[in-house]
């Protein structure tokens, strides 16, 4: 039941005291619990096929006593089936038909003969039915972390105490963490990787490039080591770009193969895949730390759902950094949106999460100057927001070394003070939760002291 919820705050367990009430039921579906829109099985109530659907609200079915939280559903389960996308087989008349796949492998099959003027044509039209999708909620979903904190919320009043100790989201009492990341689609980009890099270090920051290990271009070693020696970091993206790295189980454990060999070639940590095309069911075939596949919202891409988090997950042993903002594609030539206000939009709301604000830039989509201008604006942007906010700018596998890290400290009391212990924890902070008048407050002790 609190798994989920220790996973959040890694607070000492019993402060998550979480029971079930009555017996769940055996389908799952779509329900309510206030505001947030949940998937999974429940104890009270009913669950509906689709999430547009007059959904059933589970809130007045909890209670709240000394004891502990007592829910009429799984947290844990939930949240899992959210961040999995478990629901995405149940989205109604917005569920993809044989139809669509037909025409997205008819797209795909004539995707290299057309230009990105003809793509876009036709991509435009799958975005205006899309747009109209209710969940996950575009432009951010944070039901994830909107659950966690109403259930946390709960359990502090519960103790009927003032506040509660946990670990803090990330390193050094970072409000939030910032990750920005290059796709290289086309040997135009490639060639462009250098003044790309130029541009993001200028502004302060290190990227990573995951780079097409076949088919699409060859990979210069001496680009390679242009992004080592700089302090980037460069991952294997898909395997060559083509759009069925996931058409079925067989054909995705043949090309799994080649991928984790040219991750050990490479000596890379991270994959992403191509399109963001995904089944995180399968992912136990890749041999990598961490994956960047998973969208926060998916309206805009040709796989729709989402994981409705904006903070990174675990998907067995690797590591999930999910995509939380739209990508510059997207932006420039399916929104036809050349200012920085959506990407703003977005990185407000991910901050006052405490998340995480991931970009995919490709650097064949910003060589034309009006993209370039807006690319340059972003880095202005988050070079500003570095000043006047207390944020981490962090590498994918700087991500997933504190992530791992993070997952095995706890907090102790020794001698009447609450202290973290464990490997790293001399980077970690100590903080408190607290009740506000109806949402939970957070207060961080920059000055923790460490085992």
């Amino acid at each position: 039941m609190n798994r989920a919820l220790i996973e959040r705050y890694r607070c000492p367990e019993r402060f998550a005291q979480l029971t079930l009430k009555g017996e769940l039921s055996s389908d799952a579906g779509f329900f309510r619990f206030g505001d947030l829109i949940c998937y999974g099985r429940s104890s009270f109530g009913y669950r509906r096929a689709t999430a547009d659907a007059t959904l059933y609200d589970v809130i007045n079915d909890t209670t709240t006593e000394a004891s502990g939280v007592t829910l009429p559903f799984d947290p844990s389960e939930v949240i899992e089936n959210l961040q999995l996308e478990r629901y995405k087989n149940r989205l109604g008349s917005h569920a993809r038909s044989r139809w669509e796949n037909s025409l997205r492998n008819a797209y795909y099959a004539l995707r290299p003969w057309m230009n990105i003027n003809v793509r876009k044509h036709f991509q435009r039209a799958y975005i205006r039915r899309a747009r109209r999708i209710g969940f996950p909620h575009w432009p951010v979903d944070t039901t994830v972390e909107d659950l966690n904190e109403q259930l946390f919320l709960r359990c502090v009043k519960a103790k009927g105490v003032d506040r509660l100790p946990f670990i803090w989201f990330w390193p050094g009492g970072a409000k939030g963490c910032v990750v920005m990341s290059h796709d290289v689609e086309e040997r135009v980009g490639l060639d462009f990787c250098r003044e790309l890099m130029d541009m993001d270090e200028f502004a302060g920051i290190r990227s990573s490039f995951q780079l097409i290990p076949e088919q699409r271009y060859q990979i210069p070693t001496s680009l390679v080591e242009a992004i080592r020696s700089r302090g980037f970091e460069l991952n294997i993206h898909d395997l060559n770009h083509d759009g069925r790295l996931f058409r079925n189980r067989s054909e995705f454990l043949r090309r799994a193969a080649r991928i984790n060999k040219y991750g050990q070639v490479y000596g890379v940590r991270g994959f992403r895949s191509g399109t963001l095309y995904r089944n995180q069911d399968w992912y136990d075939a890749l041999e990598f730390s961490l994956d960047m596949s998973v969208p926060n919202v998916a309206h805009l891409d040709p796989q729709r759902g989402g994981c409705c988090t904006v903070t990174p997950y675990f998907i067995g042993d690797i590591l999930e950094i999910p995509l939380t903002t739209t990508q510059d594609y997207m932006l420039f030539h399916l929104l036809n949106d050349f200012s920085l206000d959506l990407w703003i939009m977005q990185t407000r709301t991910i901050l006052e999460r405490n998340g995480l604000v991931s970009f995919i830039v490709h650097p064949d989509y910003v060589i034309e100057s009006r993209a370039r201008s807006v690319y340059r604006c972003l880095l202005d942007y988050l070079r500003q927001l570095r000043s006047s906010e207390r944020l981490w700018f962090a590498l994918p596998s700087e991500v997933d070394e504190w992530c791992r890290a993070r997952r095995k400290m706890r907090v102790v009391e020794r001698d009447g003070q609450w202290r973290i212990e464990g490997p790293g924890s001399e980077r970690a902070k100590l903080a408190f939760a607290k009740a506000g008048d109806e949402n939970l407050q957070y207060e961080v002790d920059l000055q923790t002291h460490v085992a």
